[in-house]
């Protein structure tokens, strides 16, 4: 029989190792998985991580990786801060969408005006939204004591509501024929949110979303907030000695990482997405939960990640469209790659022991 013994400290090598390890795990687990749907396991693996690089549409799937990748990485830099310190913000996905909708909102209230501000004040309202809905299970943890993952995450519901009135109601396109959805921004030039150069995938959004792994890295490493994440994460008691309120901290935490993921929403809609529909919302920010996992909460393994995730959701669409593969197929992999990963992660924090008689 076999025993778990905690670890005094996590080895480097195991915390570097372990992501990898959930990897090749997860395409291990896929293979099998698609041999027992009857499709060829090798086949679906090459297509879903190798050809979107190197196969016949890679010169079209090549860019969407940055399209997919910037509002994954975007979102899980604010995460990754929160996660440091112990506040655990479950509902970066309606947060995404409430900064889409405050962005979108701006520049529906000014159409047709061709200025210059537009795009500049979309962004301040799509950041002010995300920050407005991560703060509500900030201030209500602070003030009540409630849990921030539930709060956080029963809010992304009523965010899809919200998104699905507006789409209906106040948002939709008078010339639209009477089908859902608001003006699509990707044919009002102010506001929109187009290749800056063409045919890479490079957007503002893929921009913001570089500054943040910047910035995330100099605050953890060379800045004395980023100490007192870490302190409050590892040991809540010894931050208070140190000087750290913790209020202030879940107040900061929830409120930036809402306003990284209400970015987010605002680069989308005002570019790939292009309009507020009843469906806005494609899960980015439940998936910029594993980005920020399988990343380490580093910002160089974010990035990694947040290509790799982003490898799969265009893999698995031409996995689709070649295959026939199933349409959870990405979702089924992204499960897989957290199940894998937490599991691996119990070697980060013990040893396994045979147990004496």
């Amino acid at each position: 029989m076999f025993r778990l013994e905690p670890r005094a400290s996590a080895p480097l090598l195991w915390q570097v190792a372990t992501p990898v390890l959930a990897v090749i795990a997860t395409m291990i687990a896929g293979g099998i998985l698609f041999a027992a749907l009857g499709f060829d396991p090798v086949a679906a693996i090459r297509t879903i991580f190798l050809d979107p690089l190197f196969g016949p549409a890679a010169s079209y799937s090549r860019p969407q990786l940055l399209v997919k990748a910037g509002p994954l990485i975007l979102i899980a830099c604010g995460l990754a801060l929160g996660f440091r310190a112990g506040v655990w913000n479950i509902g970066a996905e309606g947060q995404y969408i409430i900064g889409a909708i405050c962005g979108a909102a701006v520049a529906l209230a000014a159409y047709p005006t061709d200025a210059f501000w537009i795009f500049p004040a979309m962004i301040m309202a799509g950041a002010l939204g995300g920050w407005a809905w991560g703060m509500i299970p900030a201030l209500l943890r602070n003030w009540f004591g409630a849990s921030e993952i539930l709060v956080s995450l029963m809010l992304v519901y009523v965010a899809q509501k919200i998104a699905a009135w507006m789409a209906f109601g106040p948002m939709k396109n008078p010339e639209g024929f009477n089908f859902p959805g608001s003006r699509n921004l990707q044919q009002y030039e102010p506001a929109s949110n187009p290749e800056l150069i063409a045919g890479t995938g490079l957007h503002w959004g893929v921009i913001a979303a570089g500054i943040a792994l910047l910035v995330t890295w100099l605050v953890m490493s060379r800045h004395v907030l980023g100490f007192h994440i870490r302190t409050a994460g590892a040991a809540p008691r010894a931050a208070r000695f140190a000087g750290v309120r913790p209020e202030r901290l879940v107040a900061l935490c929830l409120g930036v990482s809402g306003a990284l993921a209400g970015l987010a929403g605002l680069f989308e809609v005002a570019g790939p997405a292009g309009q507020i529909t009843e469906s806005f919302g494609s899960g980015y920010g439940f998936t910029a939960i594993i980005v920020a996992f399988l990343g380490r909460l580093h910002p160089l393994g974010i990035l990694l990640a947040g290509l790799l995730m982003a490898l799969t959701y265009i893999g698995g669409e031409l996995a689709q469209l070649m295959l026939q593969l199933p349409a959870a197929t990405v979702q089924v992999f992204q499960g897989m790659l957290l199940f894998f990963l937490l599991g691996f992660d119990v070697l980060t924090r013990y040893r396994i022991r045979r147990r004496r008689a």
